[in-house]
């Protein structure tokens, strides 16, 4: 990810100077410094969400590989099944790298998770399929999947909570919006490799080899990831906390008995994020071509044009939260969801290419405003002793519940209802939700970090 003097995100001289925190007001970080943690939270996040992505797309492929073959829906619904599981152990890795990260330092926890999390996708490529081996098959995929939820539970809160920690005062809304932008990154070479990869190969070629491609690639990235990692000081935030004083003896016990009503309204603040991330970018070619009768390739193209403006959205965004304030953004994602979503679906089943790209579009841009402001906005709620906790805590309590559920509750809601708006009402619930949460809490991005 290159950063030319003019990006945004490279302080000036005089921002350069300026406290990072609003509490380290005595230590002065280099743009040079900046960019390396730039550079590391983005790499840790894009390799994370291109495997999740590469499950994604690819879902109708691996329920061939590794489910038996009699009923295609059947495998369909235990793929998901499986993504849905991973995640089940998302809030035991939230509380343990959230702990290590507040206890031991964010460098430490991100610079271990990444291995942790790059390994077992390698070993996914690895693995024989359901012909060769049978129920031992899925087993293995399921075990393999839990390690990548345990250890990628404290990738997306630790980069946020390091990059707000790094961030100018003034500019925290931005620099956390890389996380969402490596996200979307990730999801977007996932998206692109599936399309190359189902339009170039036959079915059998993609069931045979083809679909093991992206999970191979997690090795090498993982590596330059955590050699960055290493290679950085912990944020000034965590280090002045240190200095001031002893960590939390246990961060997540002193989030649970000081700071559990805003435990509660992060929780709730997430679900928009949960539910929309995962029915709009990971589930939605799928949907398309599943559900709509839409052709695999087409299906993906359409998602890889609604990520790409996603990805520049997702910037701006994080600019508007530095300016407007973060309630008042993240209030706006939840209206504009409870509003257009369920239109949005209808106009899916036009079958027209060019409504489905334009609708998938304007979801992505509706998505942004609560994803590029959600990670300021979660690392500023808590004090520094128990960011880290909080932030994984809450965002993987939510996800664990409600986002890798997504796929399969969307697809049951279609089964069980035989109607193919039910995503649609379920991610405008979701907005219901994540409004009145945000609507009774504080505004934090006026605040200095705690």
């Amino acid at each position: 990810m290159n950063h030319s003097s003019n990006s945004p995100l490279q302080a000036t001289d005089a921002t350069a100077a300026a406290p990072a925190t609003g509490t380290a007001a005595s230590r002065t970080i280099d743009s040079k410094t900046r960019r390396k943690v730039i550079t590391a939270s983005f790499i840790g996040n894009f390799v994370e969400w291109f495997d999740y992505a590469a499950y994604g797309y690819l879902a109708v492929t691996i329920a061939a590989v590794f489910f038996p073959s009699d009923d295609p829906q059947a495998g369909l619904l235990m793929t998901f099944g499986v993504f849905a599981l991973s995640f089940l152990v998302r809030p035991i890795g939230g509380f343990i790298w959230g702990h290590l990260g507040d206890k031991i330092g964010r460098r430490e926890a991100l610079s271990w998770s990444i291995l942790l999390m790059t390994g077992a996708t390698f070993c996914i490529a690895l693995l024989p399929g359901y012909a060769s081996i049978g129920f031992g098959a899925p087993l293995l995929l399921l075990a393999l999947r839990l390690v990548q939820g345990f250890s990628a539970a404290g990738e997306y809160a630790g980069a946020s909570a390091f990059l707000v920690e790094y961030a100018p005062a003034n500019r925290r809304g931005l620099y956390a919006a890389v996380v969402p932008a490596s996200t979307a990154t990730g999801l977007l070479f996932g998206s692109l490799m599936a399309a190359g990869l189902t339009g170039l190969l036959s079915t059998e070629d993609l069931e045979t080899w083809g679909w093991r491609i992206p999970f191979l690639l997690a090795a090498p990235l993982g590596l330059i990831g955590r050699y960055i990692r290493t290679k950085l000081e912990d944020s000034p935030a965590f280090v002045e906390a240190s200095e001031s004083g002893a960590p939390e003896s246990s961060p997540v016990g002193s989030l649970l008995k000081n700071h559990w009503r805003k435990l509660l309204q992060a929780a709730g603040a997430v679900l928009l994020n949960a539910v929309g991330f995962y029915v709009i970018l990971s589930y939605m070619p799928t949907y398309l071509s599943e559900e709509l009768g839409l052709d695999a390739t087409r299906s993906y193209l359409a998602t890889t044009v609604a990520l790409l403006t996603y990805v520049g959205f997702i910037f701006l965004t994080g600019m508007l939260s530095d300016r407007f304030g973060r309630r008042r953004v993240l209030i706006s994602a939840s209206v504009m969801f409870v509003l257009f979503t369920v239109p949005a679906f209808m106009a899916l089943e036009s079958g027209n290419f060019l409504v489905i790209v334009l609708v998938q579009i304007l979801l992505g841009a509706m998505l942004t405003l609560n994803d590029g402001t959600l990670p300021s906005y979660l690392a500023e709620m808590f004090p520094t002793k128990v960011r880290y906790s909080g932030f994984a805590v809450s965002f993987n309590l939510s996800n664990a519940l409600f986002g890798g559920t997504a796929p399969f509750v969307a697809t049951l809601l279609i089964a069980t209802s035989g109607n193919v708006l039910a995503p649609g009402w379920y991610l405008m619930a979701a907005a219901v939700v994540s409004l009145v949460a945000v609507a009774c809490s504080v505004e934090t991005s006026r605040k200095p970090l705690a």
